[in-house]
């Protein structure tokens, strides 16, 4: 009987190690699963209990299976900590694509680094990683943790697709909490996909089933505007220990004031002596500004600081003044200080900063984005001054900060206001030049262009470029030119009008190859926009364009009088919901041609049943720019 018995144990524990070896094994699973994925995420479960409004403690079950290398930064396996953050556990066991396992990592085999940026003087931030090299491909992970917080103004939210690439079998994310802390929640992109919502009093729960991997596409909107994720947040919330109220944006912007603001202006009497010189008898608050700002920047430079509440509450002013040095919250804090020492009213903004637009949420109170900025109000709306910035002109926005929703910060409350947007018109880009093409196909010639509002962004910091960088940047930028040289250069930075000039001379030997009978030149040397889309045959997303421009150039082209024109290229005009564009050719006496072109690209997003009309726009500029005449020798 006893034998038996022990027959039964055995058999009973071989199977329930067979079925998680099947559990665990890469062998049967199931193709669409496997399509376009580099990983797969089998089983992801994550649990948060909110203990009080300072406590929070949340635990992670991940099970993926890594297909490839690409997959290799999808498994995530690692943790963040500090004061106020703390890894209670700390796991990981690798299996290979049979389900048998090859390795357990402990906490005190993970590697443990710190996480400073390279710009940071003072950071507690460190991170638990997994250290894990593949002998093979598929494997599996099999990864655990508990981590305890003290700082319930960020509640982790749920992202069950949080990387491209990448299928997910099943993923489960559980909330408890206590009913008088004011727990909210909000869903995005949740209604068209295998998603399960369960709630009860205190507790509520996702479940995703069976997402499958999503490519990467040209032109594809923002990933959080199409990805199914749940943000999480409390009414009442700690932040270092200071407690918080986030039951609306006036109220969230006053409690930032008082908490982390208020009494925080203070300057040396010598900068202010200084300022007071700097003013002069000036009275409009725009041009103090603007001496402000330059004398800030001159003054000061960028340093992070992400050390407890100085990751969120800005330095003292006091300190940026003597010490010349800040992170973008201590600098626009410091100008706020600095206007307000000359009578110029200003308002310490927050913001998501980045070149893909990212908005502050209007419709849920948290702590959210990830910048400061100065806002100064005028009578038209805001100038937002970028203060970590040594070289921008006076409320100039820039790619990073341009045409979101952010949070002003105001003595008596918040207020989101929106960010300037760059209109397609006003983003300009004018060019006029001349070029020759000599008996022997040799090219020398001059352009002035001329470049404004985001396409400002693109050049302004080409003054500061060495030399060699400079010729190395012309012949990328001028890249279907062969043996490109850069005779001369000159540049103006108009920051006032916010303009930047080139002043080119460039030559260039054997432009055009004077061989055989037949010879061809390409009219467009200076601004060909010959970047074509990529075709889909079954494109799965919509698609932006999110910052329109408009280019206007006019060029005069002298050809030799040893070659005769034998055929050329006819005036096109091409309008697309798009934008425009169109060419004019003008031949003149004596082997001369004016070419004149102008092009035009809209913002916005548009259906995904329109890209391939879009593709074929971008196509048909693309085959214009390269537009040739033929050419015989006399």
């Amino acid at each position: 009987m006893k034998n038996k018995l022990h027959c039964i144990v055995w058999l009973l524990l071989t199977f329930a190690m067979q079925a998680q070896k099947m559990e665990l094994s890469s062998v049967f699973i199931p193709s669409e699963l496997k399509e376009n994925a580099n990983s797969l995420v089998r089983l992801q479960e994550i649990d948060i209990v909110i203990k009080s409004d300072h406590e929070y403690v949340i635990t992670t079950q991940k099970i993926i299976t890594v297909f490839n290398e690409n997959g290799l930064n999808n498994i995530d396996a690692n943790e963040y900590y500090d004061a106020s953050n703390k890894i209670l556990e700390i796991e990981a066991t690798v299996f290979n694509s049979f389900g048998n396992e090859i390795k357990k990592i402990k906490k005190k085999d993970f590697k443990d680094h710190s996480v400073a940026d390279g710009f940071s003087i003072f950071t507690d931030n460190r991170m638990l990683r997994l250290d894990y090299t593949p002998v093979s491909y598929p494997f599996t992970v099999v990864y655990t943790s508990k981590k305890q917080s003290s700082n319930t103004a960020f509640i982790p939210g749920w992202y069950p697709i949080d990387d491209l690439y990448e299928s997910v079998e099943k993923s489960t994310f559980s909330i408890t909490y206590p009913s008088d802390l004011g727990f909210k929640f909000k869903e995005f992109n949740i209604a068209d996909r295998a998603i399960v919502k369960q709630q009860t009093e205190n507790t509520i729960q996702f479940t995703a089933s069976q997402l499958l991997a999503e490519k990467n596409e040209e032109y594809g909107v923002s990933y959080l505007s199409r990805m199914p994720y749940v943000i999480f947040g409390l009414e009442k919330f700690s932040l270092e220990g200071v407690s918080g109220n986030a039951t609306s944006w006036k109220d969230f912007g006053q409690w930032m004031y008082s908490s982390f603001l208020a009494n925080n202006e203070q300057v040396s009497p010598d900068t202010q002596i200084k300022l007071t010189a700097l003013i002069g008898t000036e009275k409009d608050p725009v041009k103090k500004a603007k001496l402000v700002y330059k004398f800030m920047q001159d003054k000061t430079r960028y340093v992070s600081v992400q050390m407890g509440i100085g990751g969120w509450k800005p330095m003292l002013s006091s300190d940026v003044d003597r010490l010349g040095y800040g992170d973008c919250k201590a600098l626009s804090n410091y100008t706020r200080a600095l206007l307000k020492s000359v009578g110029v009213t200003s308002y310490y903004t927050i913001i998501y900063g980045g070149e893909q637009k990212r908005s502050l949420h209007q419709d849920f109170v948290s702590m959210q984005g990830n910048h400061a900025v100065l806002a100064i109000p005028n009578e038209k709306g805001y100038y937002f001054l970028e203060c970590t910035s040594q070289k921008k002109p006076f409320g100039y926005e820039g790619d990073f900060t341009d045409d979101r929703y952010a949070l002003v910060v105001k003595p008596d409350g918040g207020e989101l206001i929106k960010t300037n947007q760059f209109e397609t018109l006003k983003s300009t880009q004018i060019s006029k030049g001349s070029y020759v093409i000599d008996p022997l196909g040799n090219l020398s010639g001059t352009i002035k262009i001329v470049s404004k509002g985001i396409q400002y962004e693109n050049v302004y910091e080409l003054k500061d470029l060495p030399k060699q960088e400079t010729e190395d940047y012309y012949k990328s930028h001028f890249r279907w030119i062969n043996n490109l040289k850069l005779q001369k250069y000159k540049y103006t930075d108009d920051r006032d009008e916010v303009t930047f000039t080139e002043d080119l001379e460039i030559s260039a030997a054997n432009y055009m190859a004077v061989s055989g009978t037949t010879l061809m030149l390409t009219l467009n040397v200076f601004n060909q926009n010959n970047v074509i889309p990529q075709r889909y045959r079954n494109r799965k997303t919509n698609f932006e364009i999110d910052r329109g421009f408009q280019d206007v150039d006019e060029i005069e082209i002298a050809i030799s009088d040893q070659f005769k024109i034998d055929a050329k290229p006819e005036n096109i005009e091409i309008n697309s919901k798009f934008g425009s564009y169109a060419l004019e050719y003008t031949f003149l006496p004596n082997n001369k041609i004016l070419y004149k072109r102008k092009i035009s690209i809209s913002n916005g997003v548009f259906d995904k049943s329109e890209y391939e009309e879009y593709r074929k726009f971008k196509e048909q500029i693309a085959k214009n720019d390269n537009a040739k005449i033929v050419l015989s020798q006399k």
